[in-house]
């Protein structure tokens, strides 16, 4: 925090003003400021790191995922950049199969449910959009050091981070400030401490030794993703993408990390898996002590945390940057509307529609790794007695279903309100592709196939004010349902049209045709539009 002379002498020249400052430049924030600029608002990173972190960290992310990656625009480099995994399997010291978890093909989303991926890289496909971008100006090597919400902004006061640790070199000062500023600063975030906003603790979970490895030939693991659930040692074995698999390992009660973290320990706990310094080589090796918590607030004024700033998930079920780019996905459009609205009530809404749903995946999560972590061989086989009949046969275990709003921005007089809703490929003329690549990101009005509506014209013109469109399936001009998604989820909804909000959640659905102007007008009022005398 600067002093009151240094305040002053500092605002004698007033910082750069942006519409967004971000803190954090991860995978979150680097998503939030795609998002927020593909709006049209200017965004400024701040980020301590002068370069990006050069090693992994999160392995997995899911269609959903995938999806809000669509929409910043990284689509077409998904393939190269990840590999899909078609099986989690948790086996027993034996090698019974406890649990086995399908997450072959596509979800709904329209990319496939398992998706494994080098995080470096995907930071590096992140910060060639950055780079170059017209409306986000990259701040690296600065460290936000204090945070002032004035009458219309926010001031985030700066010291540039040196590159080494003399405390005798310059440490330069400055300030940018936003509308809103956003901490994506991950799990030890300096906003977060700033506004001074604790913690839930959900538990530990012991600790872990993580190691990633580089195979130095392409090999098929079988199955992909493993849960080995061993009293003596509870061990993870994924994929950590195209050439790489990832381990991680439980420290015992009667070692230490120091002692489990050499060279010669890491070779021969993966010596069962064939993997020794003739065939890879090992890119990291960490100690990580896996948390279940969450921020107790997310907002405060026009501050906002996102990411492991706000949440933190264990990894049993690899949702953790899944969980920080649901938050991208649902503040960013909240911003681009509150911009242009006198009224940000709507940003309540962040904290309500997104907690609920990062603590249920948190504890879920925190279920799995206490299915995980037994290190009682009495206990183990009790829990392998109580799994083994779900699992007879190679049963497969159901994958969680997707998120469902339960709050928030959402249509109280719809049944379907809430739900995730699907993207499929779909053509328009001699054009096929996914639906978001086709018709944009935004606010839309689905309608299927033989219904007939006509919007009247303020309806309609408030409507593509909000950044909205229009898309109708089937008849001679309208839109080609190429993989039957829409017509399956129109049968089985029983709706003739719906809203999809611009987070690919459904805000509202209509069973007539006569539902539809009424569905509108709702939503309207929701988002504090002007709504005529007796609508």
């Amino acid at each position: 925090m600067f002093s009151d002379g240094e305040d002053a002498a500092f605002l004698a020249h007033e910082p750069t003003s942006y519409d967004v400052v971000i803190v954090g430049a991860g995978p979150v924030g680097a998503a939030m400021a795609l998002l927020v600029a593909r709006h049209g608002w200017s965004v400024a990173i701040v980020e301590r790191q002068p370069a990006p972190y050069p090693l992994p960290r999160a392995v997995h992310f899911d269609d959903e995922s995938a999806r809000i990656l669509q929409a910043c625009r990284l689509g077409e480099r998904l393939a190269e950049l990840s590999e899909s995994a078609d099986t989690y399997e948790w086996r027993n010291a034996q090698g019974e199969t406890l649990l086995r978890f399908d997450t072959a093909g596509k979800g709904i989303s329209g990319w496939p449910v398992a998706n494994m991926f080098n995080q470096p890289d995907l930071e590096d496909a992140f910060n060639a959009l950055l780079v170059d971008h017209p409306i986000i100006t990259m701040m690296r090597g600065m460290e936000a050091t204090s945070i002032v919400e004035r009458d219309d902004d926010v001031l985030v006061s700066l010291e540039w981070t040196p590159n080494s640790d003399d405390a005798k070199e310059p440490r330069l000062g400055g300030a940018v400030c936003g509308t809103y500023v956003i901490g994506c600063d991950g799990a030890n975030s300096t906003v977060r401490q700033l506004l001074d906003i604790p913690l839930h603790d959900g538990g530990e979970f012991a600790d872990w030794l993580v190691v990633d490895v580089a195979l130095d030939e392409p090999r098929e693991f079988s199955p992909i993703n493993l849960q080995v659930c061993d009293p003596q040692r509870p061990t993870t074995a994924v994929s950590g993408g195209p050439g790489r698999r990832r381990w991680e390992f439980l420290c015992r009660p009667d070692e230490t990390l120091a002692e489990l973290n050499t060279d010669d320990n890491v070779w021969q706990l993966l010596a069962p898996w064939d993997v020794t310094a003739a065939n890879a080589t090992i890119v990291r090796r960490a100690n990580y002590r896996f948390h279940a918590r969450w921020a107790t607030s997310w907002r405060r004024g026009r501050v906002f945390l996102a990411g492991d700033a706000a949440h933190q998930t264990p990894p049993f079920a690899g949702q953790g940057m899944c969980t920080g780019l649901r938050d991208a996905a649902n503040l960013a459009w909240k911003i681009d509307h509150v911009l242009t609205q006198p009224d940000d009530g709507l940003l309540d809404t962040y904290e309500s529609e997104r907690l609920p749903h990062a603590r249920s995946i948190i504890e879920a999560a925190s279920e799995l790794g206490r299915v995980v972590c037994v290190t009682d061989a009495t206990e183990a086989a009790a829990r392998d007695a109580a799994l083994r009949p779900t699992s007879e046969g190679g049963a497969l275990t159901p994958l969680p279903p997707a998120p469902v709003l339960t709050a928030g921005l959402i249509d109280r007089e719809s049944r379907d309100a809430g739900e995730l809703f699907v993207q499929g490929v779909v053509g328009v003329g001699d054009e096929e592709g996914l639906c978001d690549d086709v018709f944009g990101i935004g606010w839309r009005l689905i309608v299927f196939s033989g219904v007939d509506i006509e919007l009247p014209i303020d309806v309609d013109q408030w409507f593509t004010s909000i950044g909205s469109g229009i898309i109708t399936f089937g008849g001679v001009d309208g839109v080609r349902d190429v993989d039957g998604l829409y017509q399956h989820w129109q049968r089985t909804h029983d709706v003739v049209a719906l809203i999809q909000r611009p987070d690919f959640y459904v805000y509202g659905t209509a069973h007539t045709a006569e539902d539809v102007v009424p569905l509108l007008v709702r939503l309207r009022a929701a988002l504090g539009g002007d709504v005529k005398d007796g609508e």
